[in-house]
C-alpha cells in the first residue's frame, strides 16, 4: 500500500443556503452536490451554482450518464436532471445508514457507513449482488478507470482510498489535512476527485495520483 497527503487543487464555497455537503457527482460538465433539500449543479470552472433541484438529498449521488441516483433516508431516488422529477425509487440496502452513491458497470455502489462495507445493488430493483469489506467507516464512492476508490471519515482523521474490488485490500491511500472531512467523493474521470466537505459547506478538488507506466489496475 502507498500512502501520501492529499494534494487540494482548489476549494469550492460556502455556498449561500448550504450549510452542509453530501453526496457528490460528476455529469461530465457539472459537479452536482446534496445538501439536504436540494441537489446542486456547480460550475467547476467558475465555482459558481447553475440550477438546484428541490429534492431530499441527505447522502450518496450518482450519474448514470442520463440519470442522476440520490440517497434520500431509507431510498435512493431516481431523477430526471432536465425536469427534476424523481422517476422511480428503489430501497436502499442500509436502510437509512447509507452513504456514498456511485454509478459503475451497470450497478449502484453503495456506501454503508458504520457497517464499514460497499455494496454493489441491481438499479431496478435494490437486491445487493455482492458486498465488499472496508475497515474504515464507509462515505464516499467512486470508479473510475476501473478502479474503486471511497473516502472515510472517523473523528478528524479522513483518507481516499484505492482497494481491490474483489478482495476490499487497500492499496492507496491519500490522506486529507487534520481536521478535512470527506463526505461525497467524485471522480472527473480524468486527474481529479470532488470531495463534499461535510458540515463545513464545502467541496473540495484533490489530485488523482497518475499510475506508473506498466502498473495494472486493481493491483493484479
Amino acid at each position: 500500500m502507498t500512502r501520501s497527503a492529499a494534494e487540494v487543487l482548489r476549494e469550492y464555497g460556502p455556498f449561500p443556503g448550504v450549510d452542509h455537503v453530501n453526496g457528490v457527482t460528476f455529469d461530465g460538465e457539472r459537479v452536482w452536490f446534496a445538501s439536504g433539500d436540494k441537489l446542486n449543479a456547480l460550475d467547476p470552472k467558475s465555482g459558481k451554482t447553475k440550477r438546484s433541484i428541490d429534492v431530499s438529498a441527505h447522502a450518496g449521488s450518482a450519474f448514470d450518464g442520463e440519470h442522476l441516483y440520490q440517497l434520500a433516508e431509507d431510498r435512493i431516488q431516481k431523477i430526471d436532471p432536465h425536469t427534476g422529477r424523481v422517476v422511480s425509487t428503489i430501497p436502499a440496502p442500509g436502510g437509512g445508514g447509507d452513504s456514498g452513491l456511485a454509478w459503475a458497470e451497470g450497478s449502484l455502489w453503495v456506501g454503508q457507513y458504520r457497517e464499514r462495507k460497499i455494496h454493489q445493488i441491481d438499479p431496478e430493483t435494490g437486491a445487493i449482488v455482492r458486498s465488499i469489506s472496508s475497515n474504515r467507516f464507509v462515505t464516499g464512492v467512486t470508479w473510475v478507470d476501473g478502479e474503486l476508490w471511497h473516502a472515510t471519515w472517523e473523528g478528524d482523521e479522513s483518507d481516499v482510498r484505492r482497494i481491490d474490488p474483489r478482495t476490499g485490500e487497500v492499496l492507496e491511500r491519500l490522506e486529507m489535512p487534520k481536521g478535512v472531512g470527506v463526505s461525497g467523493l467524485e471522480s472527473d474521470g480524468g486527474d481529479r476527485f470532488y470531495c463534499g466537505g461535510g458540515k463545513g459547506g464545502t467541496l473540495r478538488a484533490i489530485r488523482r495520483p497518475k499510475r506508473a507506466s506498466g502498473e495494472r489496475v486493481g493491483g493484479e
